[in-house]
This record gives C-alpha cells, structure tokens and sequence, in this order.
C-alpha cells in the first residue's frame, strides 16, 4: 500500500498537535525534517504510517523523549484546540474525497475550485447589496443602490465586482490574517445571502405587508383596494380591518400614486390605498342606501304602545241608482 502525499501531511499535522504546548520554535526545531523522514520511511516498505511507526501522538512522546523535553503536565488548552482542528480536517478530507466521483472529479474541491471566477463575481454583487441595505436602512430590490440612487449603486457594483476578482486572484498570496478577514468576510456574505433569499420567499408567500394575511376566498381574489363608508356615506380614510381573532386582514395590491416611497418599495398603508378613486361620490355613482329597521305600528319609537287610528268610514255611500221607498 503506496502511502501518499496527504498522509504525511496529516502525520505532521497530528504530531505538531501534539507537541503544541511546547514554545513555537522548540516544536518547529523537533518537525522540521519529519516530513522528509517520514517520506523515507513509506519508500522502505508497505504499509501506512500508523502500522509502522505508531499513533502520532506516540511518535511524539518518543520526540519528547529524545530531545529531554518532558510531558507538559497532561493535555494542555492548545494541544486539545489542535487535535480537534487536524481530526476536522482529516474528515473534510475524507468526505472531499468521498464527494468527489459523483461530480466527475476525484475531490469535490478541485470541482469547486473551477467555480472560484463565478464566486468572485457573485461576492462583489453581495458586498454592493449589503451596503444597500445599510445606506437604505434595510430596504433593497434586485440592483443595488447607493443612498437610493440606482446610477450610484450600479457604479458601485462594478468596483466591487473588480475589487472582488482582484482580491481572489492574489488571495493565496495574502498573509495569515488578511487571508483570514477575507474568509471571515465571505462567511457574512453567505449569511446575508442566505437571510435575503428566506426573505424573498415570504414576500412571495404573504405579499410585502410582513404579516400573514387572513387567508380569504375566491370572491375576493380579484380585489385591489378597500372602501369603508359610514352610516352617512361619508368615506371613512386610515381604516384597518381585523376578524374576530385580532388578526389583521390584507386584501387588495397598491398600484396607485404615492402607494411606493421614494426607492420604489410598497408601502403598508390603511385603506383606502388610493383615496382619490372611490367608486361611490361626487364624481361617480350614489351609494346605495343600507336597509334600515322601521318600528312596528303598534309601537313607538321609545318602546311604548300607541293607539292607532283608522278614519271613519262615511254613513252613506252615494249611488246613481234612485232608490225606491216603503210607503204604508
């Protein structure tokens, strides 16, 4: 069994971790030509590493050993941190590898690493739409802006598409902490893609109000806006609808003038959205009356019964006829 590169590396690794309480360059003075070593050591014969010289951490006990350095009083802190870090590594490793056939390369990462120029690009459109958020205070479409202006923004996201790109080609170039911002960076890009694209998707499930509306039936699908009249038809403006529950009912979509701010975005506003189209009033049809309640004959309107008064009928009713009389 042919040991390769990676095993070595991971050797080392494991090694290192384990002499980590040890002062920075007393450990590189005990590894600096382990690799070497260990690259003889898997040309002499078969078999791994670990079946021929042992665990890592018991080949760095023997270091210990040889160079009279003693047991630092047990696993210390750093020594813990770093076994942990090379046993992640070891397993992003082996699913990188396990990930890798599937795609049609022999690890996921030398698939994604054809992906890079793409992530670039999609960088710099995060980093322009982040600052969109931030300089419109949360509110932001699909091209981002700068302090609302569509022009700015556009300008912006090209720098930052080119800053992108030109970091990324020098990103193995960085030193540790730059090259670590930059990680950091692009972690908190992620997250706010993530974030805007779950908000995206409630806007398609519950419209842009930001609250479930009270889920309705056909007949009133087709409704724009939302009129409330008094009992004296006089329009009644700001009104907020609510069942029985307490739970804010949405129909209609705004589409009328001042119904958007100035970047563009609906606005949340009481009915009716557009006041100057009423379908009832000066300029349009009179609304029709509402049914009213009339009191009964038999009584008033405070409750208290009334006589009722029928008109006489007359004694005689008048004929054409002559009429004949008895005579005795």
């Amino acid at each position: 069994m042919t040991v390769t590169e990676q095993e070595i590396t991971d050797y080392v690794a494991r090694v290192r971790a384990a002499l980590a309480d040890l002062p920075p360059d007393r450990r590189t003075e005990l590894t600096e030509d382990l690799a070497d070593h260990l690259t003889e050591v898997a040309a002499e014969a078969e078999g791994t590493l670990v079946e021929r010289l042992g665990e890592p951490e018991t080949y760095a006990a023997e270091l210990r050993a040889a160079a009279g350095v003693g047991e630092g009083g047990g696993r210390n802190l750093d020594q813990r941190v770093a076994t942990a870090v090379v046993r992640v590594r070891s397993r992003l490793r082996a699913l990188d590898s396990r990930l890798g056939p599937p795609l049609g390369y022999a690890t996921a990462s030398e698939f994604l690493r054809l992906l890079r120029p793409a992530w670039w690009v999609l960088r710099g459109y995060l980093a322009a739409m982040l600052l969109t958020v931030i300089t419109t205070g949360g509110s932001f479409g699909v091209l981002p802006r700068f302090g609302g202006e569509l022009l700015a923004g556009l300008i912006m996201l090209v720098g930052f598409v080119l800053a992108s790109i030109w970091l990324g080609r020098r990103s193995a170039q960085l030193t540790r902490w730059p090259r670590s911002a930059v990680q950091i960076g692009s972690a908190v890009l992620v997250v706010f893609a993530l974030s805007a694209l779950i908000q995206a998707e409630d806007r398609m499930r519950y419209g842009d109000y930001g609250i479930d509306p009270t889920s309705v039936s056909d007949p009133y699908g087709q409704v724009r806006d939302v009129f409330v009249y008094d009992s004296e038809g006089r329009l009644v403006e700001n009104a907020r609808l609510f069942d029985q529950n307490g739970n804010p009912i949405r129909l209609g979509y705004p589409d009328c003038e001042g119904s958007f701010d100035e970047y563009g975005n609906r606005l949340l506003r009481p009915y009716p959205y557009c006041p100057d189209r009423p379908p009832f009033g000066p300029q349009g049809p009179r609304m029709p009356e509402a049914p009213t309640s009339t009191p009964s004959a038999s009584e008033s309107p405070t409750g208290t019964p009334t006589p009722t008064v029928t008109p006489a009928s007359p004694s005689a009713t008048p004929s054409d006829e002559p009429t004949s009389t008895a005579t005795s």
